[in-house]
This record gives C-alpha cells, structure tokens and sequence, in this order.
C-alpha cells in the first residue's frame, strides 16, 4: 500500500509530459489540461523534497486538504476533545499551543477567552498585586538522596517515557537530539535501550518495565549484570523501575508483532515478528519491603546514579505500605514518578484508560502528603507525568506537590502527531509510531528535533512568566493557596482548603482522623488492602 501512495504521482508526471507534448505539437487547448496537471507535479515533487511537514512528505498533494480543513475548523470542524477523567479537557486548542510553540511561531490570542470561567471544577492561578520579575534562568532540580553518589540536576520538563517500538526510530531521535539541545532527561520508556537514545547525546533516563527489555534473562527475568553494563553509559543519568502506567494501571504494555522488527527485537531481547506483551506483575518482588529493597539493588548496579519508580496511584492504604518499608528498611528511592489516569497510550483497553487508577491531581496530592507525613518527603524528588502541555500545566503541578514535570502527548505533537490514533496498526501517516520505513521517512530528525527544543524552552518559560505572575521566582515559594478550584456554582476555594496538607511526620506522631485508618493498616511486607 506504501508503494501504491505513490504511484499516483509518477503518473500525474507523465499525464503532466503528455499534455504538455500534445499543447505543443497538436493543439493549445491541451494547455487546460498541461497546465494543472504540470503545477500537481511540481507540487508533488516540492512535498516529497520539503521537511517541515511529515503528512506532505507521506501524502503529497492529497495532505494539503488537512490543512485547508484546519484553516476553516471553527466553522466546519468542532473542537477536538479526547477523554478525560478529571473534567480538563486536552482540546485542540492546547495542540495549537504546542505547534505553535513547536515551530517557535507562539501567538497571542486576540479575543479573548471562551473559556466558561463559571464551570464547576475550573481551576484558576491567583495572580498578585506585586508581581516580580521574570527569572531569566530556568531552575533546575537535583535529584539524589542521602545513598546516590551521582546526582543528576532534572529540568522542570523533560520527555516523559515512550518506548523504541512503539516510536520510530526518527521519532526517537528527534526527541533525544531536542533533550541534547535543550539540556533536558529523556525517559527511555520500558521498550530498550537502543542506538538511537544513545547516538544524540542527551541525558536519559532508563526506564526497565516488567519485561526488563534491554536487560532480560532468556525466561524473561531481569538480568543484573546486563543491566549494570548498560547503566554505566554515562547517557544514563537515571534508572527507573515502573510499577505501572497512568493509561492502563495493571496490565502491561502490549507492542504488535508487526512492529517488532529484528531490530526493536534485538534490543528488547525477544523474538522478531512475535506481539510482545509485558506481565501485569514484576517478579523481583512481591512486597512493598522487597520493592524497596530491589530499588536499593538497582541504584547500587548502576553505580549510585539516581533511582526511583513510576506508578500511577490507586490505592492510598498500599502506598502507605510502601513508605513504611522506606522506614523500617532506612533505605529510599531518589525520585518517584506519579502518572495520572489520564495519562496517554498507543494501546490501552478503553475501559482500563476509563476506569481505572487515580488521575494526576488526587495521586500526586496523595504521594506528596504521604512522604510529608512519613517524614521522607526531603529525601525523595516527586516528578508528575499526565497531560502536562502548558506552562500552567507545569505550574499547577509544582503547585499540587511536584518537583518536575514529564511530557508524552505534547513532545509527540512536537515532533508532528496528528493524532490519527493509527499507533497500533503501524500505518502512522507521519511516521511518529511506525516501524514502517517508508512512512518514518517522512518524519525529519533536524526539523523535529528543533520544534522538541523549541516547545521545551517556551512552555518552561511560560511557567517562569506564570510564577512572576504570581508574585514568585523559585518554585519553593509556590502554595496550594495559589490555586483555586469552583467546587460549586457559588463556592471558590484554594486546594489548601481542598486538600489539606499533612505536617512532616505528623502519619507517625499522630495520624489525623481522614488518615489514620489507612496509615494503621498499612503494612510494610504487604500491598494488599
């Protein structure tokens, strides 16, 4: 079908030559058939040759009525909302504001909003009567507690983890040389560490899943020495162990036989042409004591880099869990990773997306007040991962507990998702999730690679501007009293109010009553409730 894509326009050349024979040797009125036909083919060749645009490069001609269609959307188009648990719609409005930022063109709304300020569950930032000035360079955030030897400095927005495999490999690279440029951690994803994460340079952070792809025994278990080897790629700056994904907390990732091709199958270390589908569960422990434990052992192969694990949050009581074993173990990761429910995927059962898991705002409160009331908080860096698109996105974050933030969707608009949801079938039509590499060929590394550079440093910079706003220049100073939430038509309050924040250590002093039966029933050698 690649091949047929293209045929056309070898014909649309030779239809142009032969019109344009005929005009000259029989009759000029060929000239009102030479003449479309001959700027079609100049068209199509411009659109092959061109690096901007991925859709022209995969469709030429037929991709510019995508674009006459977004020229006209508010009248023929309705905006374009996917699912959202938490009543934040990521609507085509905040894509523009990545492509635009994307291609350093970032424009200024000139009417307005057309927002409904008045919605129950909008959220508004409070901005001060005495602003402050504009810091002119970004902070950033050191990861490493008291056992890392080699802490890492993280930006306030990285790449969040998307796998070789699921992303081609143009995609890969593109988002690695962006990181390089603009000095920020690329997530790995659980699918590998491969070439094209290595090959630009940027920092990364490893990403090892269920199926410890990239350090896997031959029965699929986790291979230490392998994993040391690869850890000690001074590109590694971090390692981190997933516990589960925002999109489909409780199953693993699938990646269809079709796109596991002898390369993605040598870095992943399992059989060429095979659906690859990761187990639900890890084997390296079985207990919240022995996932600390395992976290300990990985920061110890990896040469003290800094360690940590993504989860998305279901239950409050397991958490609680796993901070006592912190306790009674002395031993803590240096970073945790929350994913919100809302969080994106290529291949998610829809009830699973739907249904189940917190979204970011409840689970990133959650894990925040729970190592505040363990008295662990200082030792531990929280990052936040699920629809993160804006500087206001970013600032709501920080706001609501985190130190960082990652992004998935917004870098794959960065690098020219159209949102085709094609990810699982492999046929991308701008080459971003394909294995195909006739259609990755559309997506240009050195173009892309900028507009990932481009979007990192406005929207950080947006959320610079957002806290001068607010009266603040170091994301330290930020309070849940900054932002407010309509709970009712007639009710505003502030998440301080909402969402009531624990003192350091008052879990073990004195556990308040909306807590105390989680914390008494929490138990370190166990995850059940």
């Amino acid at each position: 079908m690649t091949v047929l894509r293209f045929l056309w326009i070898a014909w649309l050349g030779c239809a142009a030559a032969a019109t344009v024979v005929a005009s000259l040797l029989w009759s000029p009125w060929w000239w009102a058939a030479a003449g479309p036909l001959l700027a079609l083919a100049v068209l199509a060749v411009v659109d092959l040759l061109q690096v901007r645009h991925s859709v022209l490069r995969n469709y030429p001609v037929l991709g510019h009525l995508r674009f006459a269609m977004e020229g006209i959307r508010p009248e023929l188009q309705q905006y374009f909302v996917e699912r959202n648990v938490d009543g934040r719609p990521f609507d085509r409005d905040t894509r523009s504001i990545v492509y635009e930022r994307a291609k350093g063109t970032d424009a200024e709304e000139p009417f307005g909003t057309e927002l409904d300020l008045y919605e129950t569950g909008r959220e508004f930032l409070v901005p001060s009567m005495a602003p402050v000035a504009v810091r002119t360079e970004a902070p950033r955030v050191r990861i490493g507690g008291p056992d890392c030897t080699r802490p890492y400095d993280m930006a306030l927005l990285n790449v969040s983890a998307m796998s070789f495999g699921s992303l081609s490999a143009n995609a890969v690279l593109a988002l690695n040389t962006g990181a390089a440029l603009g000095g920020f951690a690329h997530d790995t994803g659980e699918g590998g560490l491969s070439e094209y994460h290595l090959r630009p340079g940027g920092d990364l952070v490893w990403e090892l899943g269920t199926g410890y792809f990239g350090c896997r025994t031959a029965d699929g278990g986790f291979d230490q020495h392998l994993f040391a080897h690869k850890a000690a790629h001074p590109q590694v700056r971090c390692v981190s162990l997933k516990l589960s994904q925002g999109a489909k907390p409780g199953i693993g990732g699938v990646l269809p036989g079709a796109k596991v091709t002898a390369e993605i199958a040598k870095v992943r270390g399992v059989p060429q042409g095979e659906s690859v589908i990761s187990p639900p569960y890890h084997r390296v422990f079985s207990s919240p004591r022995e996932l600390v434990r395992f976290v300990a052992r990985m920061r110890e192969l990896a040469g003290g880099k800094p360690t940590g694990f993504k989860l998305c949050v279901g239950s409050r009581r397991q958490f609680l869990a796993v901070c006592k074993a912190m306790l009674v173990e002395g031993v803590t990761p240096d970073f945790i990773v929350v994913d919100g429910a809302e969080g994106g995927t290529g291949a998610a059962p829809l009830e699973f997306a739907d249904n189940i898991g917190m979204p970011l705002t409840e689970g990133l409160m959650t894990v925040h007040d729970a190592l505040l009331g363990t008295g662990l908080r200082d030792r531990i860096r929280i990052g936040a991962s699920g629809k993160v698109a804006t500087g206001s996105d970013l600032v709501k974050r920080l706001i609501q507990g985190a130190d960082y933030t990652n992004a998935a969707r917004a870098m794959m608009f960065a690098v020219g998702c159209i949102q085709a949801q094609r990810c699982h079938t492999n046929t991308c039509p701008v080459g971003v999730t394909t294995q195909d590499p006739r259609r990755a060929r559309a997506l240009d590394v050195g173009d892309k690679a900028q507009r990932v550079q481009r979007f990192q440093e406005a929207t950080v910079r947006s959320a610079l501007q957002i806290m001068a706003a607010l009266g603040v220049d170091e994301p330290s100073q930020l309070s849940p009293h900054m932002l407010r939430r309509r709970v009712d038509p007639q009710t505003i309050r502030s998440y301080a109010e909402i969402h009531p924040r624990l003192a350091p250590g008052q879990l073990i002093d004195d556990a308040p009553e909306r807590w105390a039966p989680d914390w008494h029933a929490a138990h370190p050698d166990r995850f059940t409730d």
